[in-house]
């Protein structure tokens, strides 16, 4: 059997204004090179890059994946956001990322934050997949600090709102606490 080819499902560009420095013509050359089938480009908050992205990604022959990195509010804890991935599987998938970041923008800032709320993920989420975030979503939290009740909570809250396309994220990137986390 055939290794599967590695895939970048997490890639802040230069459109994630506040912490990225990649490139978005760099990271799909680099990916082409590398002969990755696809990369996902994941901006925090935003998708301001993606039409430069899916341009620059079918061009070098890579399948080009839009996505973000989402934060999303914590109504008990408004200064300690969670964080997950949202990936486009469908075009109705990047709308509804679509919609909601906008909406974020326009209703549901916190401290220069666009967040999304979970009742929104109510909505309806087809064509959407959802990454738990790792150690910043509210799975990777709640196991950081030795609740597993309620990291298995909240992974059946994620397994309702995206049926059939949530994922659980393990990074072993060599922290400390990696294998606490997984």
């Amino acid at each position: 059997m055939a290794t599967p080819a590695f895939v970048h499902l997490r890639l802040h560009s230069e459109f994630s204004i506040v912490d990225g420095m990649v490139r978005i013509d760099d990271a799909v050359a680099a990916a082409a090179s590398d002969g990755m089938p696809a990369l996902a480009l994941t901006d925090l908050a935003n998708a301001f890059g993606l039409i430069k992205f899916y341009q620059a990604a079918r061009s070098a022959g890579v399948k080009p994946i839009a996505g973000c990195d989402v934060w999303i509010t914590q109504e008990a804890e408004r200064d300690r956001p969670h964080r997950a991935i949202l990936l486009a599987a469908t075009r109705d998938g990047y709308l509804k990322l679509c919609e909601w970041l906008s909406r974020a923008y326009r209703t549901n800032q916190y401290r220069g934050r666009a967040e999304l709320r979970p009742a929104w993920f109510l909505e309806g989420t087809d064509g959407l997949i959802a990454l738990s975030g790792a150690r910043h979503g509210a799975v990777g939290d709640a196991l950081a600090q030795g609740n597993r009740d309620a990291a298995t909570r909240a992974a059946k809250d994620w397994g309702m709102w995206f049926p059939q396309c949530y994922y659980l994220e393990v990074q072993r990137a060599g922290r400390g606490d990696d294998d606490a986390l997984t």
